[in-house]
Order: C-alpha cells, then sequence, then structure tokens
C-alpha cells in the first residue's frame, strides 16, 4: 500500500463534512489586538493568549522593529554554533531572575523548550504525567527512554499508587501544566510537591499558561503557591507577546541541556525580533501589575456571566475558559454560529479532548473592555438558545 494512500480521503469535502473546516482559517487584519477581520466581519478575538494584551503594544512592537534594523529577520545558525546574540543571553538571564531560577535557556518555541526536557528521562528512569498535560510534554516523554506513567487528571492519590510501585532506587520526573491549556485549572502543585519529597522525584511545571497570571509578580503557578519546583518551562507566546519558549532552572541542568537535547544543538536560533519582543514584554509585565489584575478580573466576569446564562465553565477560575458544549458537530456548529454572532472561539474537540468532553475554550486579554465582553455574553446567549443548549426563557 502507498504510505500516501491515508492522505488522499483528506479533500476539502472531507473537512467540510466531519467539521474540520473550522480551522485553520485565517484573519485578514487585527484591531488593538482585541477584534479581528474574518470573512467579511469584525469579530472580537476570544481565542487568543495573549493575556496581557501586549501583542499590539507599540513598545513590544518597536523593540522588535529596532532588533530587525540591528541584527536583521534571521541569524542563520544555530545557538551552539553562529547563532547566539547578547539579546539571547540578556532575555535567559532577565528570566532566570524573574522565575527564581540560576540560569534559563531560550527556545525558538515553547513546543522546544518541552522537548528539550528528554535527556533527562533516561532507561530505567520513570516519568509521572498528568493526563491533561499539553502534546509537547507527551512529545517529550516519546523522545525520552523513561517509563511513562500517566495518572487521572490531579489525582493525587492515583499519582501516590504511580510512584509506590516504581521500582526501588530509579530516578523519578513528575510534569504538569501549571494552568491547564484546556481546563483552565490550576495544578495541585503543594500536594505534588509533598508527594515528590516523599518519593525522591524531581517536579517539573510547564508554565505557558499562567507565567504573567498567577503570583504576586505573575512569576506563575510555583510562585503563586511560594513553592520551586526543580524546572519551569514556559512559551513565550502568551503573555510575553511573542514566540519562543524558555526552560529554567539550575545552572548545571540547562547546561547539561544546552550540549544534550537535540531541540536545542539543532535548531536554528530564535529571531533577534521575537527575542527583543520578549524582553520588552517582560518589562511591561514586571512594571505594570494592573494588567495582570484586568486580567483576572475579566475572566472572574466572564466565567459568572457565563455560569448564569447556563453553561459550565468546569472547574477553571483562570482567563482560560472552558465552555462544556458536549458532541463535536453540536460544538463545531456553536463555533460557527458564534462567528456569526460577532465572536471567535476556539473549538476543542478530539483528539485535543476526550470525545464527550467538547468545549470551546474561550480567553479574554488585558485589553479587552466590559462593552466587549457584554457583547461577548450576548452572543452566547443567542448562541445557546438557537443551538437548544440553553433552555428558552420569556425573552425568546
Amino acid at each position: 500500500m502507498d504510505v500516501w494512500e491515508k492522505c488522499r480521503s483528506w479533500t476539502a469535502s472531507h473537512l467540510q463534512e466531519t467539521g474540520r473546516a473550522c480551522y485553520y482559517r485565517a484573519i485578514s487584519d487585527t484591531f488593538d489586538g482585541t477584534e479581528v477581520a474574518f470573512e467579511g466581519r469584525r469579530v472580537i478575538m476570544a481565542a487568543s493568549h495573549d493575556y496581557l494584551g501586549l501583542a499590539a503594544d507599540s513598545r513590544v512592537r518597536e523593540a522588535a522593529v529596532a532588533a530587525v534594523r540591528r541584527f536583521g529577520t534571521s541569524l542563520g545558525g544555530s545557538r551552539a554554533v553562529s547563532g547566539s546574540l547578547g539579546l539571547h543571553e540578556e532575555l535567559e538571564e532577565r528570566l532566570a531572575r524573574f522565575l527564581g531560577q540560576e540560569a534559563a535557556a531560550v527556545l525558538p518555541s515553547g513546543y522546544q523548550a518541552n522537548l528539550m526536557l528528554s535527556p533527562l528521562l533516561d532507561k530505567g528512569d520513570y516519568v509521572f504525567s498528568d493526563l491533561s498535560n499539553h502534546a509537547s510534554l507527551d512529545e517529550a516523554i516519546r523522545l525520552g527512554d523513561a517509563e511513562e506513567r500517566k495518572f487521572l487528571h490531579s489525582n493525587m492519590k492515583h499519582l501516590e499508587e504511580l510512584l509506590s510501585s516504581a521500582a526501588e532506587g530509579a530516578g523519578k520526573t513528575i510534569l504538569t501544566d501549571g494552568i491547564f491549556s484546556v481546563d483552565g485549572d490550576i495544578c495541585a502543585l503543594p500536594a505534588l510537591m509533598r508527594l515528590a519529597d516523599a518519593h525522591r522525584a524531581h517536579v517539573v511545571v510547564d508554565s505557558s499558561h499562567d507565567l504573567g497570571v498567577l503570583g504576586p509578580t505573575g512569576a506563575g503557578a510555583a510562585e503563586h503557591y511560594g513553592l520551586q519546583p526543580l524546572l519551569i518551562t514556559s512559551a513565550l507566546s502568551k503573555s510575553l507577546a511573542s514566540v519562543g519558549g524558555v526552560i529554567a532552572g539550575p545552572r548545571e541542568v540547562i547546561r547539561y541541556l544546552r550540549f544534550h537535547a537535540r531541540t536545542s544543538l539543532f535548531t536554528a536560533a530564535a529571531s533577534p525580533a521575537n527575542v527583543a519582543a520578549a524582553l520588552a514584554a517582560l518589562d511591561i509585565l514586571q512594571t505594570e501589575p494592573e494588567r495582570r489584575r484586568r486580567v483576572l478580573d475579566l475572566a472572574e466576569k466572564l466565567h459568572n456571566g457565563l455560569r448564569a446564562l447556563g453553561y459550565d465553565t468546569g472547574a477553571s477560575t483562570t482567563p482560560v475558559v472552558p465552555v462544556l458544549i458536549r458532541g463535536r458537530e453540536r460544538c463545531l456548529r456553536m463555533w460557527h454560529t458564534l462567528c456569526q454572532a460577532g465572536v471567535f472561539t476556539a473549538p476543542m474537540t478530539y483528539p485535543g479532548v476526550r470525545a464527550g468532553r467538547e468545549v470551546l475554550r474561550v480567553t479574554l486579554t488585558a485589553a479587552h473592555t466590559d462593552e466587549q465582553l457584554a457583547r461577548l455574553l450576548a452572543a452566547f446567549e443567542k448562541a445557546g438558545l438557537a443551538e437548544g443548549i440553553l433552555p428558552r426563557n420569556d425573552r425568546w
């Protein structure tokens, strides 16, 4: 059989029939980071993880432009050979200090930052991973040689059972998201750290969705709880309004990974524009805490508004707001209906979520207004009634 045979059925009509045509849809313009032009209409962008609303900030944009003027668009090589700038080192030093770690390494993407973990997962070791962790953590496990044990989402009893069943004397690593990217709930880091101490395991936290959002200074889930895991990873594409990733931890660990992680050794360096943008965004994150307060306030209002309408947003109390729809076809119809009503959301279906747990993931940023929030809630009410998700009342 031709190995490409499986590709031929994925025609445009197949995508339309299966509902997948709602993905990879292009927007034609953006307006202040809160609204976009999409297929002839201007809609509220409620599917972006630009939590602090900095991607459209003039200071961040100008920093990126200045870096391009000075260094060009690409460095033409890996960090190990010809792609390192003082700009990279400055961002690494700043992020390490911000995250309370000794050292950090910056990668071209958050996905690659998590793949950089794989050399730590040796044959004979065990790695314990929350079932709801991001796909990049799953991929790091596949690249490593450790034996994988998945524990039920935030289920400490199950994790303890798995830890207890591991071979005595084996190395153990526990992987978790800080804020889970679909459910929006915060990891039980204190309980994880207690179990790690009891079983001589190391904890790694992916803070992609909580950096800039949680903690007294916005340093993420670890700061939120006043704890310090072994390693922290994060994307730079959320609160830091750029593209890239970081892994921060003990100096000797970061040094070892720089020379053993293929994801670092054999990839071109993060572009000067992206590094400069992240540095500018970090400055704003640290000097304008009102942005963090604003996005958390909007998230609370969004949760309360959706729940008042009759929607289920689960255990989340964060800016990641999962609106439970149930049923792939209904979820994708709801996405389309909301687009028609002026709101762009993120439909999450299998394999992104378990079948029967389909959600529309909704996120607002610090730049969104209360008026846009009101319009979003009105659109959800209208769409929910049209799709039969909400019960009708006298108004309809």
